[in-house]
């Protein structure tokens, strides 16, 4: 299958419009490539940029350093044949992938399939599930309230949600809505996610935290969380009398112009073009249904957004939309919080090129080579999805999948380094040649293999 690659001009960004959703005519790269970097033309086609928005649209006012010219061609060329190694090697079933400098999306690439079934292609408004990349959405949200007063980040939750509590009562006192959105609540990592998945109702799990022993006193330690990082969800509730989505759809959907965004999987199935979640058998990627588990943690996990939207996301999240997310916001938003040491040796890039790992509010915040790096990634069933930018240069990427593995996300921090001038390591070793399979045991061998396993 041919990836769908498309590399945008520098005129301005593309409208959130719906009378400027139109397709794109061709235009040389040479042009593109002119308008957006200065440089030559890249070996490719590609489409030209909508028109600007109008122009009483508020835009960032904000500075950043810059990259090489000359780096930022080379790196989005090596992305592209490093995203083409990994279809041909049948490494994911669909992707979809787009690059933000500064507050212009610069770079769009998708490949294979939103349903390996039906044939049923990955485009930029293919929708995926976003998984944990959903709780930045909960975070901005309660940033824009506690900015209207409705409540704080040291808003105590015993004092917001009379079910509230933990096993240890001076615990259940102190917990705010800052421990919470900050993973530092105390439990131990995870806590009820298993039986989440074996579909025991979120409101019930909610109200079963004080059966589990705390691992250090609220605020001190870090533990991952969804069901309880999704009280935020009755938190809004209770103090606006509005439902979790309707605010996240009034506050950021609506104005950043998602248009495709959502929660819930009935939301995600009445798309045109969703992507299914895809397992790996020996003739291919197969598609099956997503299950509802982790929708019932809608703050946590319940997101559903195409690429085109995730690019407004990023634009956002960068300083591009100081109308919808003030620079005030962003800063309390980033701002490193409890550490993560953990998230320091996880995988080879992570322990040649992070010295700190922290996380903030729905962010990771990693020092990467020297530089702040702003970064999540998300898991559910077969989806993966990741964010990460570089707030000193305004420089970001967005990668959705249908399908798990590894390697994909590692060619993300090989675009990292190559834009940053740092020495080339093939992370994700899509520039050495498979290794060669060995042959398959005979019929009687392979029986023989399944009885010793037992």
């Amino acid at each position: 299958m041919i990836p769908r690659i498309r590399i945008f001009a520098a005129s301005g960004p593309r409208s959130n419009a719906k009378s400027d959703r139109r397709p794109m005519p061709f235009r040389s790269m040479s042009l593109l490539i002119a308008g957006l970097l200065g440089l030559a033309s890249l070996p490719c086609s590609a489409y030209a940029a909508a028109p600007t928005q109008p122009a009483t649209r508020p835009t960032s006012q904000s500075t950043h350093d810059t990259l090489s010219p000359a780096r930022v061609k080379a790196a989005l060329a090596d992305y592209t044949r490093w995203l083409d190694t990994l279809q041909q090697r049948h490494e994911v079933a669909g992707l979809a992938t787009a690059v933000v400098y500064g507050d212009k999306v610069i770079y769009e690439h998708t490949s294979g399939y939103a349903d390996a079934a039906t044939g049923s292609k990955v485009t930029p408004t293919t929708v995926f599930r976003l998984a944990s990349l959903s709780k930045a959405f909960a975070t901005a949200t309660a940033g824009l309230l506690i900015d209207d007063g409705r409540f704080s980040w040291n808003t105590k939750l015993i004092d917001v949600l009379p079910f509230f509590k933990l096993k240890d009562a001076q615990a259940s006192s102190a917990a705010t809505v800052g421990d919470i959105l900050g993973q530092r609540i105390g439990l131990p990592r995870n806590t009820y996610d298993n039986l989440l998945e074996d579909n025991v109702p979120y409101e019930e799990l909610v109200r079963k935290l004080d059966e589990v022993d705390l691992t250090c006193d609220v605020g001190q330690c870090y533990g991952y969380q969804n069901v309880a990082f999704s009280l935020i969800g009755d938190v809004i509730y209770a103090e606006t009398g509005d439902f979790y989505y309707h605010q996240v759809d009034k506050r950021l959907f609506f104005p950043l112009g998602m248009h495709s965004a959502s929660y819930g999987r009935a939301a995600l199935e009445a798309n045109k073009n969703w992507a299914h979640p895809h397992r790996k058998r020996r003739d291919g990627w197969v598609p099956y249904e997503p299950r509802e588990a982790y929708y019932r943690v809608a703050p946590a996990a319940g997101v559903n957004a195409s690429l085109r939207d995730m690019e407004k996301w990023l634009v956002a999240q960068m300083g591009g939309r100081p109308d919808v997310l003030s620079p005030a916001l962003l800063k309390v938003l980033h701002a490193p919080g409890v550490a993560t040491p953990s998230e320091l040796h996880s995988t080879p890039w992570r322990r040649a090129r992070l010295t700190s790992a922290n996380y903030a509010l729905g962010w990771r915040v990693f020092t990467y080579a020297g530089q702040t790096m702003i970064f999540h990634a998300g898991a559910v069933e077969s989806y993966r999805t990741l964010i990460a930018f570089f707030p000193k240069y305004r420089f970001g990427v967005v990668m959705l999948r249908d399908s798990p593995g590894l390697t994909p996300a590692a060619v993300v921090p090989m675009l990292f380094d190559s834009v940053l001038g740092l020495p080339h390591e093939d992370w994700a070793g899509v520039e050495h040649p498979l290794p060669v399979k060995k042959a398959r045991p005979t019929r009687h061998h392979r029986s023989r293999a399944r009885h010793h396993r037992r």
